[in-house]
């Protein structure tokens, strides 16, 4: 095993070095995931792919300019392989192969074709060395200039008993392309020509005879500025290329050389000197007809009035005793119902109401306006939509009461283990005084549909009587019949008869 693994490391050393013996071909890196199968080409099935195993591959590839390449790919995984003919081993491998690669085209394309044929060995971890010739063809998919995605697939011809195996590929090529640097004829140097010696050739000299900047094509910039002297008005002082080269010392946008106040910040209008200005308004004494007031252009220098004080002066403000909006005319606006919120912003403009809710009330001070508050005059949560809860508990009684609660039959006597759940409901009542109760009496369809009706609300009438007795006021109770016209299972079936003959005990939030 020794022989062989020295002979490959020689044999793949020297065509590296073959490769190291030409700079002008590209190169590349390759990795792939390995989804291996040595069970169909050993008398198993081709798409059985739960004895497929997995291995990863890395590899080195050079491309020749004929369109063929080399790849040199080292790999490891584990294979599923064949012992005899009953018995299958996991096997973990090792191996290298030597690849030749014809593609169909220039690597320029978006989808690349290729062959492969070569030859390579493979050692299986504790067991033996073997030799396979891999043939095969892939897809190259250029994500990038030099970046492909790759599709692989290879039949390798084992030269061991039981090892013939195909291989599936996924993953990517990257290429390195090494530029030569051209040297250029010597004729083509001594053509160059730079009169004034400032590494600006003097067909892309705009200066030819002066030195200059390389950054400003030859010419040359006395004063620094960034602006080439043949441009500045300024040479001798540094200045932006706004003002073409000249200073703006004061900053007022007014050159130097056109300021008559250069260190003194003016107005073009006035030649770069300030206006004379005492009451610091921003308009000139000689345009101001109160010079010494602060006041605005638009009164021509002079303060406006505004007796209301709403920032709009009296002679536009409709209003002017009454402070108002500018957007209506200085004019207060409406507030219908007093709660200090404008008409036009108050989403309930009839009813008083906070700012927090625009303008809506909350009578129940649950945090939830009346408007979205299906219990507007009892407390309870967002969640709820503003009713309060019903604890779980209390929930699973009421659901429990209308099997719980029974009668004899065919009639509205209440049999004695109902007064339990009864008393229980009477507490859940006192519990939650903010809600109210219905009680629905249903039947199953056995008798007369009238003589159900009747029945019905007799019952749900005893358990209304029932309740009051325990201390439930009547204007918290409500109750109805249906007879069985409202059946929850069929009456097909006794367990859906039984389940049909019910009083149903509804709490309802009290608004």
């Amino acid at each position: 095993m020794r022989i062989h693994i020295i002979s490959l490391m020689l044999l793949f050393s020297g065509i590296q070095f073959a490769y190291a013996q030409n700079p002008e071909l590209s190169s590349g890196v390759t990795f792939k995931k390995l989804f291996l199968d040595y069970q169909s080409q050993n008398g198993g099935g081709l798409f059985n792919f739960k004895d497929y195993r997995h291995g990863y591959e890395v590899g080195y590839q050079h491309n020749f300019k004929n369109k063929f390449s080399l790849n040199i790919p080292v790999k490891y995984g584990n294979i599923n392989a064949i012992e005899d003919s009953t018995e299958t081993e996991y096997v973990k491998f090792v191996g290298a192969d030597i690849i030749g690669q014809y593609h169909f085209y220039k690597p320029e394309r978006k989808i690349l074709p290729y062959v492969m044929a070569g030859v390579g060995g493979v050692q299986e971890l504790g067991g033996d060395f073997n030799v396979q010739i891999p043939l095969g063809a892939g897809l190259n998919f250029r994500i990038a200039p030099n970046a492909y995605f790759n599709y692989q697939i290879e039949y390798r011809l084992s030269l061991a008993e039981n090892r013939n195996n195909l291989h599936h590929g996924f993953g990517f090529v990257y290429l390195f392309k090494k530029r030569m640097k051209e040297e250029k004829p010597v004729e083509e140097e001594m053509k160059v020509m730079d009169s004034d010696g400032d590494g600006v050739e003097d067909e892309l000299d705009l200066c030819p005879n002066e030195k200059g900047i390389v950054s400003l094509k030859g010419c040359p910039d006395k004063d620094g500025d960034g602006v080439p002297d043949y441009q500045d008005k300024c040479p001798d002082n540094a200045g932006p290329q706004i003002y073409n080269g000249c200073p703006d010392s004061d900053g007022d946008g007014v050159p130097d050389h056109e300021d008559e106040c250069p260190n003194m910040a003016g107005s073009k209008a006035n030649r770069g000197c300030p206006f004379k200005d005492k009451d610091g308004d921003g308009i000139a004494d000689s345009e101001d007809a109160c010079p010494d007031k602060p006041g605005t252009k638009e009164n021509k220098g002079c303060p406006l009035t505004d007796r209301d004080g709403d920032g709009i002066p009296d002679d536009k403000d409709k209003c002017p005793d009454k402070a108002g909006l500018a957007d209506n005319d200085g004019c207060p606006e409406s507030d219908k119902d007093g709660d200090g919120i404008p008409d036009s912003i108050d989403k309930c403009p009839d009813a008083a109401g906070l700012r927090v809710y625009a303008g809506c009330p909350d009578t129940d001070n649950d945090g939830i306006p009346d408007h979205e508050d299906e219990c507007p005059k009892v407390p309870g949560s967002v969640a709820n939509n503003g009713c309060p809860v019903i604890e779980k508990e209390d929930k699973k009684t009421l659901d429990v009461a209308m099997q719980a609660v029974q009668f004899e039959t065919g009639s509205a006597v209440l049999k004695a283990q109902s007064g339990t759940v009864l008393k229980q409901i009477a507490n859940i009542m006192s519990r939650y005084p903010d809600f109210n109760m219905v009680i629905s009496g249903h039947t199953d369809n056995v008798g007369r549909p009238a003589f159900n009706q009747t029945l019905s609300e007799r019952r749900a009438k005893a358990c209304f009587d029932y309740l009051i007795k325990e201390g439930v006021p009547a204007y918290r109770l409500n109750y109805a019949g249906y007879g069985d016209s409202r059946p929850i299972s069929t009456n097909a079936t006794d367990k859906g008869k039984s389940l049909n003959r019910r009083v149903e005990f509804n709490l309802v939030p009290r608004n």
